[in-house]
């Protein structure tokens, strides 16, 4: 773990609101393995907070194993709206490609991981990345594609119209004030087309890269049929997916201890869960194999459900199976 090496603050995109940057963690140097797959994080927090630090344990979970980590900025929600996060997440899997060479990674084996609003990003950038260019994307002229290979993503929204339906507002934050309205610029219920096309539901192809998807069955923000609705559609579209299901946990627990995706009172009225189920960082650290259901579905299988563990080494080793095999 020592061994690993940071760089931080590298800009991988100029926009008006100012530079974007990451933070690349690189595995120890090891000439027989050859350059290492690159996994982009993104961070939760509504959209609307939260920074590239608001990050698991990169350096001790993934890049002391052989995984390099870049923990990227995407702007806000109080910056720009949507599409521009997208835009974002898109661009710095690009500049990942272009500077495969100088930065010492694999620019053919990039992955995607995420939780919460990084996990709607994660999976709407991973089940769009085969599309040359999207509508107000900047041009991007003979930039390589910004495709990725795998996506692992944790309680992420899919389907941003029944999210806003479906889950118990944040303390504080309804109406327009929701996260989804602020992403949006207004309530998904009354910009349907625009919430479609902030929806990774509405993408899902064949083309889409295989899917590992966790999310707490007790998680009353987005609830865990929001992970469902994606599992399945990935199915149908023949995609590989994987959808762990663990018990008891509710939202956030991919999150370091102590640190927070919404900061601020931690009340609780008569709409609102308790903060101990509402959001729980850190949990998986304290409790670094919690029991779950496990969904699998792989082409030319048959679907499966058992009972497994989750912890970070679950998503460490999907991501070596799809981007070191390559």
């Amino acid at each position: 773990m020592h061994n690993v090496a940071v760089r931080t603050g590298l800009v991988f995109a100029e926009r008006d609101t100012g530079p974007l940057v990451l933070d690349l963690y690189l595995p120890p140097l090891d000439g027989a393995s050859g350059a290492p797959p690159v996994v982009v994080w993104l961070h939760g927090g509504g959209w609307f907070t939260g920074d590239r630090h608001l990050a698991p344990d990169l350096r001790r979970y993934f890049a002391s194993s052989g995984i390099a980590m870049a923990s990227i900025e995407y702007r806000l929600s109080g910056h720009a709206l949507f599409p521009a996060q997208l835009h974002d997440v898109r661009a710095a899997v690009r500049y990942l490609r272009r500077n495969a060479a100088r930065l010492g990674i694999d620019g053919g084996a990039v992955g995607l991981w995420g939780s919460s609003a990084g996990g709607h990003l994660a999976a709407l950038a991973g089940v769009t990345g085969h599309l040359a260019s999207l509508p107000g994307e900047p041009d991007t002229g003979p930039e390589p594609d910004a495709s990725v290979s795998a996506v692992a993503e944790g309680y992420g929204p899919v389907d941003l119209i029944g999210a806003e339906e479906s889950g118990i507002p944040i303390p504080g934050m309804t109406g327009a004030d929701c996260p989804e309205a602020r992403l949006l610029g207004g309530p998904p219920s009354q910009l349907t087309d625009r919430a479609r096309a902030a929806s990774p539901l509405s993408f899902v192809t064949a083309a889409a890269p295989p899917f590992q998807i966790v999310h707490g069955t007790e998680d009353a923000v987005i609830r865990p049929g929001q992970s469902a609705l994606l599992h399945r559609a990935l199915a149908a579209a023949g995609v590989e997916s994987t959808l762990y299901l663990i018990d008891g946990f509710g939202h956030g627990f991919l999150n370091p201890p102590s640190v927070s995706e919404f900061p601020g009172p931690s009340n609780t009225g008569p709409e609102s869960p308790p903060r101990s189920t509402f959001l729980q960082e850190g949990r998986l650290e304290r409790e670094p194999e919690p029991p779950a259901v496990c969904h699998r579905t792989a082409p030319g299988q048959a679907p499966s459900s058992e009972q497994a563990a989750f912890s970070y080494d679950v998503v460490g080793d999907f991501f070596r199976r799809h981007l070191l095999a390559r």
